[in-house]
């Protein structure tokens, strides 16, 4: 969410169709002009925080140092509005010459002829092949990763503890250890501090659902059984039951908040399900430290479901007139030392590496946590899956069904009925 909570499908639906016409329009993406002083000027669209704009601004300074004749101009927005304004942008011919995107869009774009093939183009031989491997589609190199994520539980032990709680073993806790765990939490603190917050992003049914032997895409079909839905909207609703959890409405609009406005991040939960280069933000947010841990396991799973993800990808503009330029911009941000030591693991710990060794020593102390915890869990993980087109629509409608099951407005049997067949239209090509 790669990082982030809100999803961005129902909004680039739309847009992405009409960007299927691209090809017919006389506009060129990256066609803002070059700079009055003869710099090729490169655009550069991201999403994040306050914090990671700053470091984008100092990764940029420090590509121009390196590079005087290129000017790049970052295009900046908050992730609720990030693929509204990129969609947009793509449609009318005018996408930036370098773009930001997650593994739920790559097909999406890569198949609507968006993208270029960066093979070659990036030195990529020091870069973690199998998180490399995932922005390879039809043998062509679209999307090159920013750095590796899982999708972890993050922990305030102080707050387990404070509670009258121990902290959990995660190499063998269940589901059902961690929502008793939640609900003691919340008792124990007298209601001050809640248990955990709960999540709808689609990584976490991911791995619930292969625990239990399915895969959330599976080909151009949705894989999980009504059976899983079932059992995954019944660790939601017995943490609102058991008060492990707030209630419906106000997690909702939780779920809506980003990380440092989170319960987690305002230090009004005990634990969250995030992706684990958003430990830093969490941890500064809170003003607590804060812990990684392994997802429960269903009783009897042979396989923790976990995944190793790109963070993000950086692709170029098929139609961006200053390719080499572009590329020679990924390839700064992946694989120079420079910019490794600016942005750290603010997009994930760094899949170069020789830029992951030289900046060890610098990582602050929740980047050397999130480093020890990847390097842990790796044996375990499994290699993330491309969505198929017109996954980007599937997040909205698995969280639309969820928030009907929890609000009571559905049952569980119509919601898991209703959700699969939509969903399995929306991405059956």
């Amino acid at each position: 969410m790669s990082s982030g909570k809100k999803m961005w499908s129902a909004r680039v639906g739309g847009a992405l169709l009409s960007a299927a016409l691209l090809a017919t329009t006389a506009a060129c993406g990256g066609g803002s002009g070059d700079s009055a002083d003869g710099k090729v000027k490169l655009r550069f669209s991201y999403w994040g925080s306050d914090s990671r704009q700053k470091l984008t601004e100092q990764v940029i300074k420090k590509f121009e140092e390196k590079n005087p004749t290129i000017d790049v101009e970052g295009e900046f927005s908050d992730w609720s509005s990030y693929y509204e304004s990129l969609s947009t942008k793509v449609a009318g011919g005018d996408a930036p010459d370098v773009m930001t995107i997650e593994i739920k869009g790559l097909r999406e774009y890569a198949g609507r002829g968006i993208l270029a093939d960066l093979a070659g183009k990036v030195a990529t031989s020091d870069l973690d092949a199998k998180v490399l491997g995932t922005g390879a589609l039809d043998g062509k190199q679209y999307a090159v990763p920013s750095g590796a994520n899982a999708f972890a539980l993050v922990a305030n032990t102080a707050a387990v503890e404070k509670a009258g709680q121990k902290a959990p073993d995660d190499a063998t806790w269940t589901w059902d250890d961690y929502l008793g765990l939640a609900a003691k939490i919340t008792e124990g603190s007298g209601g001050k501090v809640y248990g955990t917050q709960y999540t709808f992003n689609s990584a976490y049914l991911t791995i619930f659902a292969a625990q239990r032997g399915e895969k959330f895409f599976d080909g151009n079909k949705i894989g999980v059984t009504p059976e899983t839905l079932k059992a995954w909207w019944g660790n939601f609703q017995k943490l609102i039951q058991t008060k492990g959890s707030p209630d419906a409405a106000k997690s909702a609009e939780v779920d809506a908040n980003s990380p440092d406005q989170s319960l987690l991040g305002t230090g009004t939960a005990a634990f969250g399900m995030w992706w684990s280069n958003q430990l830093g933000t969490l941890s500064k947010a809170s003003g607590q430290e804060l812990t990684l841990y392994r997802l429960p396991k269903a009783k009897g799973a042979t396989t923790s479901g976990m995944f190793l993800q790109p963070a993000m990808y950086y692709t170029t503009s098929a139609k961006t007139e200053h390719a080499a330029e572009a590329a020679k911009f990924i390839d700064f941000l992946v694989n120079d030392p420079d910019a490794g030591a600016i942005l750290l693991s603010d997009r994930g710990l760094p899949v170069n590496s020789k830029v992951l060794e030289a900046v060890k020593s610098k990582l602050p102390p929740a980047d050397v946590k999130t480093l020890e915890f990847m390097d842990k869990i790796r044996p375990e993980l499994v290699d993330a899956v491309v969505p198929p087109k017109g996954a980007s629509g599937v997040e909205d409608i698995l969280k639309r069904y969820s928030e009907e099951v929890l609000f009571g407005r559905m049952t569980p049997d119509d919601a898991a009925q209703k959700f699969l067949t939509e969903a399995n239209a929306a991405i059956a090509g």
